[in-house]
């Protein structure tokens, strides 16, 4: 089982290593900057050298990288739309440093301009930042569908991939908050809703899991997160999501509303819950 949590990057990579490890973790998810936006911290070759050779004697997952709320791929706004390409761009370049990994995005909300015009601006972006010798997966993430928000339907992922022309560096973060607010029965029907992934998106487009329960029913469009076990979801659900047959390989990351102490738990009982 490949499972972690969001970690404070502030102290560098080694430092979430440790941290991730001292929670029974063997991955973690980070926010590449400020989640509000901003510049970036320089890259320190040196812990990020510490970090590979960690990684590797302890056999650690692949990470994620998260970024920033802020940026915007199809706002109406210009200089928002060109902080997003700015950010991006410079993200995918910091990516490098260490190979192989997953950057994960918000598809971003389309602001009144409708589906269209936001799949367009999404893919101008992604056709401007990607780039054929990076080793980084970019990963659209499922959305809850809330305002005018980009990615609540497996169907709107789609039309992002299939107007990407690097598509083979795409994949998605499945985020069970989000799709069970979105309106995908995963309480009670997980396996219809990864066949109907399947059959629009394709399963090998799905590289990671953001791990989250819901404070809202199914369909809310609300994207407020709950513990595990403690939400609409379910600890039952949860079950079902670690011993998947399409599932239970990939990444998995935490984003509950915890402290460090509250993510080891979490994590011991999705432990828990792995069938030999």
């Amino acid at each position: 089982m490949i499972i972690g949590a969001h970690l404070s990057a502030s102290k560098g990579y080694t430092h979430m290593l440790e941290e991730a490890l001292s929670i029974g973790a063997n991955t973690f998810q980070f926010f590449t900057r400020n989640p509000r936006g901003g510049k970036a911290k320089d890259i320190d070759e040196s812990d990020i050298a510490s970090f590979l050779k960690k990684a590797e004697e302890n056999n650690f997952g692949k990470i994620l990288a998260h970024a920033p709320y802020t940026l915007n791929c199809c706002s109406a706004n210009e200089q928002t739309r060109n902080f997003a390409l700015e950010t991006f761009s410079d993200d995918l370049k910091r990516m490098e440093y260490t190979p192989n990994m997953l950057y994960n995005f918000h598809p971003g909300s389309h602001v009144g301009q409708g589906e269209d015009r936001g799949t367009e601006l999404i893919c101008e972006t992604l056709n401007a930042v990607l780039f054929k010798d990076m080793t980084t997966t970019v990963l659209l993430e499922t959305m809850a569908g809330k305002g005018s928000e980009m990615g609540k339907s497996f169907e709107e992922l789609r039309r992002i991939i299939d107007g990407v022309e690097l598509s083979g560096k795409m994949g998605v973060c499945l985020d069970t908050c989000h799709v069970n607010d979105a309106g995908y029965d995963i309480v009670n029907d997980l396996d219809g809703v990864l066949e109907e992934f399947d059959k629009i998106i394709g399963i090998n487009r799905l590289k990671a899991l953001h791990l989250n329960d819901s404070k809202n029913p199914l369909g809310a469009h609300k994207d407020r997160h709950e513990k595990i076990g403690q939400g609409y979801i379910g600890t039952e659900t949860f079950e079902k999501i670690v011993n998947n047959k399409y599932l239970k390989d990939l990444p998995m990351f935490l984003e509950t509303p915890n402290e460090l102490d509250g993510y080891a738990k979490e994590i011991s009982l999705l432990k828990s819950l792995v069938k030999a």
